[in-house]
């Protein structure tokens, strides 16, 4: 028996055997040419090509995986018609006088190492789209079929298998047959990588980072991926397998046991009772957070739209929306974030310069308030769809109740066009702010007196109060989420909440972190948003919690 470690991305257990997919290494020759012109009308074309190839990548993506995570072609196709992308694959053309070819798969390796050397991890993840769309290119330019992956063409795979690579990009991973794929073990990859995405979203045990320990030569063998642990067993022993086989099936039966908590109320055993709501990035989330019985969505962030466009999204397609998510999750509140942009979230259109610190920089409320026109678009759009279901609205990085004061009179500007144009709008829209800053804590007695509700963001409250770049992993040993500080600043703004009549609830991380359910319940917090698949876990430990003792 071998055994592996790598970096878990989601937790669960399979048993399978390895079905180990090692592309075919291309090689390119690199040649002179007279004709650079025609070298790049080749390019031009394979180009042209490769749009609709994506589209219609897209266009099936879409069907399997949801639209957020179909999203990844059509960053894939901004990807191709980019300008510095383009102007160095014609700058080698010329200037070389080479084949287009060689261009493309010298501006790949260049691209993709910039990529890979940036801090941010969301960053690293591109390196691997940048290949994929370039390999794209190769393939379309050699006249090779682009319509399906080597892996299924190779293999006949009509038994369920674990999938195992060097790591996989979105177009190969989008043609795999989901129904047969047990779970991924990658040598790369990163959580943020589409391949953990897709993990997560199909709900099977993932683990990437495992290294070159993990060798085509284990192809046909039978493994186990515990997803919990980040372990791979290769030809496991009788014992080990025993003992995997007994926690896959524990799992199993927690998983049955949580589904029979739907329907039940999120009440302690003395009778105290909390929300506990999901947080969502897509309209398409609007499925799983319905089916985990969440009561209400405590955290849609809308940036989404905006990430996902090139350009800005109109009025009436953050309209459309909302309004769907609204009508979907008919009586149930959605809490909506306006724009949270910037940091480690960019747009290219917003053209926000480049920050020595972004994270402290111009970001979510502050653009808000310097570009008035882009947040009057989005505040139109939500008292909008309103009317369609029970929206509030929340506004997030808030240090001061200055800006409250300046948000009230841009919805007030707001609510006097959409009145003069006759354009029906919902009034009175519950309106609240995210403590995400020691700031807002501090100040929080004051800003209650404004705003109907708050909901902590303990991420950046965390990155905050602990002066910690929550990007940089060789930061993981100093990140202390339990950290008293913390924790009291949280206390504090409950408390000025209460003093106000208002509620609070915590969006960020620590609202799963059952281990602090039961301290949170006793500081009085009302509500608890957490991604979908943890509505039932932390629902179970609010109803196991005695707080009489």
């Amino acid at each position: 028996m071998i055994t592996l470690h790598g970096k878990s991305v989601f937790g669960d257990i399979c048993i399978g055997d390895i079905v180990f997919y090692k592309r075919k290494e291309r090689v390119i020759k690199r040649y002179r040419v007279e004709d650079t012109d025609a070298e790049i009308n080749r390019f031009q074309a394979a180009k042209s090509e490769g749009v609709i190839q994506l589209q219609a990548l897209y266009e099936k993506a879409l069907q399997d995986v949801g639209e957020a995570n179909a999203a990844i072609f059509e960053i894939h196709q901004m990807m191709l018609e980019d300008l510095d992308y383009h102007e160095s694959i014609i700058n080698i053309i010329t200037s070389q006088q080479v084949n287009v070819e060689y261009a493309i798969g010298v501006t790949a390796d260049n691209f993709s190492a910039m990529f890979s050397a940036m801090d941010d991890a969301y960053m690293q993840g591109r390196a691997a789209d940048v290949k994929d769309v370039s390999e794209r290119l190769l393939t379309i330019l050699d006249g090779t079929d682009t319509s399906n992956t080597d892996l299924n063409k190779s293999k006949s795979l009509d038994n369920p298998y674990i999938l195992a690579s060097d790591d996989l990009v979105p177009s190969e991973t989008v043609q795999l047959d989901k129904s047969k794929v047990l779970g991924f073990i990658m040598q790369k990859g990163s959580a943020n990588s589409h391949t953990s995405i897709l993990a997560r979203s199909m709900g099977i045990p993932a683990i990437v980072a495992l290294g070159d320990e993990l060798k085509p030569d284990y192809d046909g063998i039978t493994a186990i991926v515990d997803g919990f642990t980040g372990t791979v067993y290769i030809d496991p022993d009788s014992k080990t397998l025993e003992i995997m086989k007994q926690k896959q099936a524990e799992a199993g039966e927690k998983k049955e046991l949580l589904k029979q908590l739907k329907g039940k109320e999120s009440i302690t055993l003395n009778g105290q009772k909390i929300k506990i709501y999901a947080n969502i990035g897509n309209t398409s989330d609007v499925g799983t957070v319905l089916s985990n019985d969440a009561e209400g969505i405590g955290l849609f962030r809308s940036e989404f739209l905006y990430l996902e466009n090139n350009d800005f999204p109109t009025e009436e397609q953050q309209f459309l929306a909302y309004k769907q998510v609204a009508e979907n999750m008919a009586a149930r509140k959605v809490i909506i974030r306006t724009l949270d942009i910037g940091a480690d979230k960019q747009a290219d259109y917003f053209n926000l310069d480049k920050e020595e610190n972004p994270a402290l920089g111009y970001r979510a409320i502050r653009i808000c308030l310097m570009q008035p026109d882009i947040f009057k678009t989005q505040l139109r759009a939500l008292y909008r769809a309103a009317i369609y279901g029970n929206i509030s609205i929340m506004f997030p990085m808030i240090i001061s109740v200055q800006e409250i004061v300046k948000i009230k009179e841009i919805v007030k500007e707001v609510k006097a066009e959409l009145t003069a144009e006759g354009i029906p709008f919902k009034d009175n829209v519950e309106t609240g702010i995210m403590i995400e800053t020691p700031a807002a804590a501090l100040v929080s007695e004051d800003l209650a007196k404004e705003v109907d509700f708050f909901s902590v963001g303990t991420n950046d409250l965390t990155q905050y109060t602990l002066a910690i770049d929550r990007q940089n992993q060789k930061l993981d040993p100093f990140y202390q989420p339990h950290h008293k500080a913390i924790l009291k600043l949280i206390k504090m703004a409950a408390d000025s909440a209460h003093a106000e009549g208002k509620w609070i609830g915590i969006c960020g991380e620590l609202g799963a972190d059952t281990s602090l359910t039961e301290e949170f319940l006793r500081m009085g917090i009302d509500e608890l948003s957490v991604s979908p698949s943890m509505v039932l876990e932390v629902r179970k430990k609010v109803r196991e919690t005695d707080l009489s003792k």
